[in-house]
Parts: C-alpha cells; sequence; structure tokens
C-alpha cells in the first residue's frame, strides 16, 4: 500500500498481523523494550524488522534503529526514512538521501476518530472541508484520513526543522482522485515558515493516500527541488 504512494527511488517493506513481531533486535534495541508491554515491544519489533529489510533491498548493512529527538528514528548516513504501525499492519520506507530530502509515512485504522479528536486537530476550513467530503464520499473516514495526513506532514517536517509543527499549524487540503473512491491525495499549506530545501524555502507539502484492507496510509516525499 505504502511503496505506491511514493516515488520509485523509495524502498517500502510492510507486513501484515504477526508478521515480524518475533524478529530479533539488537541489544540496544532490546534495552530500550525492558519495561514495553508485550503489544509495545510487537509493533517495535516488527516495524524494525521492516525497515533492515528495506536496508538489504538499497544496499544497506541491517543495522540498528533507535529512536532520538522527540522519537523520531535514527537512520544510517546516506539514507532518509519514516517507519508506522497501527492495529495489524506496520512499514518502513526508506530512500537514499541524495534522492530525496525527506519522506514522511503513517497508517490508521480505517474508522472514525474517537469523539472530540477532530476539533482538537482540525482548522476551521478543515473541519468544513470534511464534512462535504463526508456526504460525497461517506465509505471514507475523512476525518481520520485529516488525522493520519497530518501525522505524515509532521514527519516529514521534523528531519528538516528538527522542531516541533503543531497539528494547526498546516492546512490540509485532501482530494480523492476522478472517479476513485479509495485513492487521492493531498497539499498541506503550511502556515509557519517552512524549511528550506536547497536554495528553496517550502511553502506547501505534498502527499498521497490510499484506504485498503480496513487501512488508511498517508505518505509526503519531499524533492530536493
Amino acid at each position: 500500500m505504502i511503496e505506491e504512494l511514493l516515488p520509485t527511488t523509495v524502498v517500502a517493506v510492510e507486513a501484515y498481523g504477526d508478521e515480524g513481531t518475533d524478529a530479533p533486535l539488537y541489544p540496544e534495541e532490546a534495552a530500550l523494550m525492558t519495561r514495553a508491554v508485550p503489544k509495545r515491544r510487537r509493533e517495535f519489533t516488527a516495524v524494525r524488522s521492516c525497515a533492515r529489510r528495506a536496508m538489504e533491498k538499497l544496499g544497506v548493512p541491517a543495522q540498528p534503529v533507535l529512536p532520538g529527538e522527540r522519537g523520531a528514528p535514527v537512520w544510517p548516513d546516506g539514507l532518509t526514512g519514516s517507519m508506522t504501525h497501527c492495529e495489524g499492519y506496520c512499514a518502513a520506507a526508506l530512500a537514499r538521501a541524495g534522492d530525496l530530502a525527506s519522506l514522511g509515512i503513517d497508517a490508521e485504522t480505517h474508522g472514525p476518530l474517537p469523539d472530540g479528536i477532530l476539533a482538537s486537530v482540525a482548522l476551521p476550513g478543515e473541519a468544513a472541508r470534511i464534512g462535504r467530503l463526508s456526504v460525497e464520499l461517506p465509505a471514507v473516514h475523512w476525518d481520520r484520513l485529516l488525522f493520519s495526513a497530518k501525522e505524515s506532514v509532521y514527519k516529514a517536517w521534523f528531519p528538516l526543522t528538527g522542531k516541533w509543527l503543531d497539528f494547526l499549524e498546516a492546512d490540509i487540503e485532501l482530494f480523492a482522485d476522478p472517479g476513485e473512491r479509495t485513492r487521492g491525495g493531498f497539499r498541506a499549506a503550511l502556515l509557519v515558515p517552512g524549511p528550506r530545501v536547497g536554495a528553496r524555502r517550502l511553502t506547501h507539502f505534498d502527499g498521497r493516500w490510499t484506504t485498503t484492507g480496513g487501512v488508511i496510509t498517508t505518505a509526503v516525499a519531499v524533492p530536493h527541488a
């Protein structure tokens, strides 16, 4: 699901159900899980198994993936990437840093957000658009899709800035592809000064989304130019 949302320079590996949950961890990774509940340990392990398989596809030796500042994964030199997991699904996407400036992926169970959450993550204009989209294409849980898109935007933003981006600091417009009910795109207008990539300052991020098998996946790829 994830790979179809990203440029061909990105390698993505996905896992479903219990796949990868019993994969070996490096000692420094295992040390972080000594007090973790079983569910958290399984998710941590499975998504790192995906990341190492993606490294191997890029010809990079498998190695630990440790959380850095604000929990963002620390990738081997020369790589950029992102990881995500939700109930029954996890994925990692990696690219060579020379091919992409940054990328972010997110996966969420395809269901409505809990009561009260949309109001805390959506701008008034976003909420209004979600209302209209929910009438036009009611099979898509647009509120959850908006949440996922904001997560992907943040994951692409943070490696470029090292700064927090609040949910309300990006105005996201979602759309379905013509004639499609399960895939589309989005544009996230940054409401704070964007990062510089080369000689340009970014004003927005573009992304893609799909809903397949009860899972929403979103992805943002930031090119160098």
